[in-house]
């Protein structure tokens, strides 16, 4: 294995500009405090095992820019015509809490002037041919549901196109909101057509949790409180089956997945009894409505550390965080 340095090192480097200019930036010095909260002999597989994950999903904002300039000229969105494309786009500005909205729109803003010479302000000329709407990544997909469905309700046309663009979705909640839309639309008898455009799609529906793409327990750690955290979820828990590491590859190996997963709930339960002000619904593995261990997602982009990746990684007081999280 690499040095501890190495590992450290390999880390920074790829979360160097998570919240750049709105905290102090992330050094060695503040991943290796945040690591020593484990126990001596797992803190550099720790870092090992993430130095391989956030390699894929740790978003920069360069990456970003590059995913909504690739997308800004996509020629199966645009058909082959940006700039008459998007002049004639609707691109909603609809979120009501947060601001990744506009934080993204604010990059597709200087990538669409760069590719087709206008800005944001030139878009939505009559007739609209598609309503678009730009976020970071869909969790469990409350935050497009909210937004899309009021949209129908309020303001949509009887029938229109709309593109939903996000960094990346999980699947789950994806099909959830897609499902919520389709009802909208038909409880208000108008038309939606709705199209899905993202870098990748993880996989955490429960049907498919051996090969899935996010945290997911094969059992419960022989920890007498994490065990009774377990035994007091109001949903009987459903394991992981070992062997499988997902479609996209996001961990190392079995034991570099089951490590994190076993670690980070064992900790997870320690943070929930540590902080009081967190709600019954931040779960050791994240944030999630249902009854479980937690939603389990390793996403954190250049802007923020949602609330669904385990509460070791941003939950604060007296916790150190890795990732300090701003909150809406």
């Amino acid at each position: 294995m690499a040095s501890r340095k190495e590992l450290l090192d390999k880390l920074v480097e790829h979360v160097a500009d998570y919240r750049q200019g709105e905290i102090a930036p992330i050094t060695a010095e503040h991943v290796d405090r945040w690591v020593r909260q484990f126990s001596p002999e797992i803190q550099e597989p720790i870092l090992a095992e993430l130095g391989h994950v956030f390699g894929k999903t740790y978003f920069t904002r360069k990456n970003v820019e590059q995913f909504l300039a690739a997308i800004t000229v996509n020629e199966k969105l645009t058909g082959g015509d940006p700039t008459a494309f998007w002049k004639n786009a609707g691109v909603l500005h609809l979120q009501t809490a947060g601001n990744s909205q506009r934080d993204m729109l604010a990059v597709f803003d200087a990538a669409l002037q760069k590719a087709c010479g206008i800005s944001l302000a030139n878009c939505g000329q009559a007739p609209i041919n598609t309503f678009v709407y730009i976020d970071d990544v869909l969790f469990s997909g409350g935050r497009i549901k909210h937004d899309v469905t009021r949209w129908i309700k309020e303001a949509a046309p009887n029938k229109a196109k709309l593109a939903i663009i996000t960094i990346a979705f999980h699947r789950l909640g994806q099909w959830r909101t897609g499902k919520d839309i389709a009802e909208a639309a038909k409880e208000a008898g108008k038309e939606i057509e709705v199209s899905w455009w993202r870098v990748f799609e993880l996989e955490d529906r429960k049907t498919y949790m051996a090969n899935s793409d996010v945290l997911r327990p094969t059992a419960v750690p022989a920890d007498p409180a994490t065990a009774a955290y377990v035994a007091g979820l109001n949903l009987a828990p459903v394991f992981r089956t070992p062997g499988q590491l997902g479609a996209l590859e996001l961990f190392s190996s079995e034991n570099g997945r089951a490590l994190l997963e076993q670690q980070f709930l064992v900790s997870g339960v320690q943070v929930r009894a540590q902080c009081p002000y967190l709600n019954a619904y931040m779960r050791p593995l994240g944030n999630s409505m249902m009854g479980t261990t937690g939603f389990g997602s390793m996403i954190v982009t250049y802007r923020n550390c949602p609330n669904n990746a385990p509460l070791v990684l941003w939950a604060g007081n007296p916790w150190y965080p890795l990732f300090p999280r701003k909150t809406n």
